[in-house]
Parts: C-alpha cells; structure tokens; sequence
C-alpha cells in the first residue's frame, strides 16, 4: 500500500492533538505578569508535551521516508502511536491543573512509555514489511535509543512519587535524546538515493 494517506493521517491527527492542548490554557484572570503566575505549571507542562509532539511528528516523517510501503499491520501499529499521542492533552492538563502532583506526573510518564513502546512497535513493523537487510533496518538500528527511553520512562514513573519535578527532568532527559532525527536515515537515503 502507499504510505501517503498513513502520513497526511498523521499529520493531521498531531496538528488537531497540539490544538486540543493549547486551547485549554485558560486566560489569566489579571493584566499584569503576576497573574501568569498560576499558569506556570500548565505552561511548562505544554512546553513539554508541545516538544514531545514535535519530536514523534518528526521523527515519523523520518522513519516514513525511509519507507516505501505500508501493510495493514502498520497501519494498525501507527493507530496505536496515535491513540497514546491523543491522551497526552489530557494528561499534560491535569499535570499542569494540579501544578505537576505525583500521580498525574506518573500518568503522564506512563504514556508517554506506552507511546514510545508503540513508535518502537511501528518501526520494527516497518522493518519486518521492508526485509532486515533493508536500508530502512541499516538506518533505524537496533532500537537502542528507544530502549533506553522506556527504561528512562519507568524510572521517571516510580520517581513521581518522590519527586515530581525530578520526574519531568527525566523526561526532559528523553526529550533530549530525541530532539534531533536520527541521522542515520538521512545518510540511508542519501546513499540509496530515496
């Protein structure tokens, strides 16, 4: 199957999650800067969620390029990254609601885990459609990176309860490890010539 209605889906589906989260900021009730102060919590929690949708929208358009075809069974593994995206609203707004208490920072952690599980889920179902000697196994590897991440999630999850801000620290920590696409795509496509 063509892999274009699977992207333009995806596209969308991100676009309407980052609507979703910035409509519900509530407008401070002041007009001066104090007033923001009570948002801080909700706007830093955006910042995150905002940064993490970025870098899965991202990285999909890389690991997307890199394919020439979907199956069903991708189809159905990128439904599966895109029902955790869509939960990340909700749980950036409770995080940020309750000005980041443990349980929400833990429920945050915990899908932000189950939606790295499933990008790690849609690529290695990319790579079984495409052949393990494919340039797209040679450009997304072994998962080490996506590994790292749950194991980085977990612990973050179990710190929640001890320290909420030390928890999103640790998220921020994955944020980093991801900001950038993996380059080894671009050099496979550059090299096959995609």
């Amino acid at each position: 199957m063509n892999k274009g209605r699977m992207e333009a889906f995806t596209d969308g589906v991100v676009a309407i999650i980052i609507t979703v989260m910035v409509l519900d900021i509530r407008v401070p009730q002041g007009s001066n800067l104090s007033a923001l102060r009570p948002l801080v919590p909700t706007l830093l929690s955006y910042l995150l969620s905002f940064v993490f949708l970025g870098i899965y929208w991202n990285n999909h358009h890389h690991l997307l390029q890199a394919a020439k075809r979907v199956s069903g069974r991708v189809l159905w593994a990128n439904l599966h990254l895109l029902f955790w995206l869509s939960l990340i609203p909700f749980v950036t707004s409770w995080m940020g609601d309750t000005h980041l208490a443990a349980l929400p920072v833990a429920l945050y952690g915990a899908i932000l885990l189950c939606a790295g599980v499933a990008y790690f889920i849609l690529s290695r179902s990319l790579i079984a459609l495409h052949g393990h000697d494919s340039a797209l196994a040679t450009a997304v590897g072994s998962g080490f990176k996506a590994r790292i991440s749950i194991l980085i999630y977990a612990a973050a999850i179990a710190l929640s309860f001890l320290s909420a801000w030390l928890a999103c620290g640790l998220y921020a920590v994955v944020e980093v490890m991801w900001l950038m696409p993996d380059r080894r795509i671009e050099r496979e496509l550059t090299r096959g010539g995609a």
